[in-house]
């Protein structure tokens, strides 16, 4: 066997097995009352991911919310910090927001809501990539 075809093989099952364990992300959780829920369209890849938010008060949907995402990956030695940042468009009862990540790893983000009274709900967590 050639080096060319043992690289051929290595990187094929590089991207078979990246394939299989490309998952779609939903994470669920509460603040304040809130049920909030964020989950990915599509298993997330480096550049454009559009996430879907969702959220409810007493089984009700909350449609009348301002909702913004940050995602973010602190700096690290070698490495600037990175972020991406976006506000949510209110369709059919969810916010949508586009995200872009700049490469694999582990992306925090922070979740913000502002409610009707004014109030600024935050969620915090992390996505890996």
């Amino acid at each position: 066997i050639s080096m060319k075809n043992i690289i051929k093989i290595v990187l094929g099952f590089f991207f078979f097995f990246t394939f299989l364990h490309a998952e779609l992300i939903e994470q669920n959780g509460q603040k304040d009352g809130y049920d909030v829920t964020l989950k990915s369209s599509k298993a997330l890849v480096v550049g454009s991911n559009e996430f879907v938010v969702e959220l409810a008060k007493d089984s009700k949907v909350v449609e009348n919310a301002k909702v913004k995402v940050k995602f973010f990956m602190p700096e690290m030695p070698g490495m600037p910090y990175m972020e991406s940042e976006s506000e949510a468009v209110l369709v059919n009862g969810k916010y949508k927001v586009n995200i872009n990540f700049s490469m694999n790893g582990t992306w925090q983000y922070q979740l913000k809501f502002k409610t009707e009274d004014g109030v600024v709900h935050t969620i915090k967590g992390s996505v890996n990539l």
